[in-house]
């Protein structure tokens, strides 16, 4: 199976910026739909960006529409999330995965998970 480790977490203020990613090892990337989750503690597990390989096109949670970015980068075969104005609001462990996309709408929906990362942490600051 492929596994993914999510890294560049940490502490920043609010308005600051940080640049995640998720590596992927015994398998290739580029040929898997990619999400991004995160968890706030005592909350559930919430959508934030996902990364279509079939359409290579990309979809946003409206929480984080206009101030998260995700990308691919085929050489260093990961998925990176840039996270621009963050919020404490924004404060929660974030998780890369794999699977299955359905649109509804505008809107992209997760399921049938393959891979999953260990997490890495985001804490805003204000």
């Amino acid at each position: 199976q492929m596994q993914l480790v999510e890294s560049g977490g940490g502490l920043v203020q609010a308005g600051g910026s940080l640049r995640l990613s998720c590596a992927a090892s015994g398998g290739t990337l580029s040929s898997y739909n990619v999400a991004w989750f995160r968890q706030a503690a005592g909350k559930e597990r919430e959508f934030v960006a996902a990364f279509r390989w079939t359409t290579v096109t990309t979809s946003y949670a409206d929480s984080v529409k206009g101030r998260f970015t995700i990308s691919r980068d085929n050489t260093k075969n990961t998925v990176d999330l840039q996270m621009n104005s963050l919020k404490p609001e924004d404060t929660a462990v974030y998780y890369c995965a794999t699977g299955k996309i359905r649109m509804e709408g505008a809107i992209a929906h997760m399921y049938d998970f393959t891979s999953w990362g260990q997490g890495t942490q985001v804490t805003v600051s204000s």
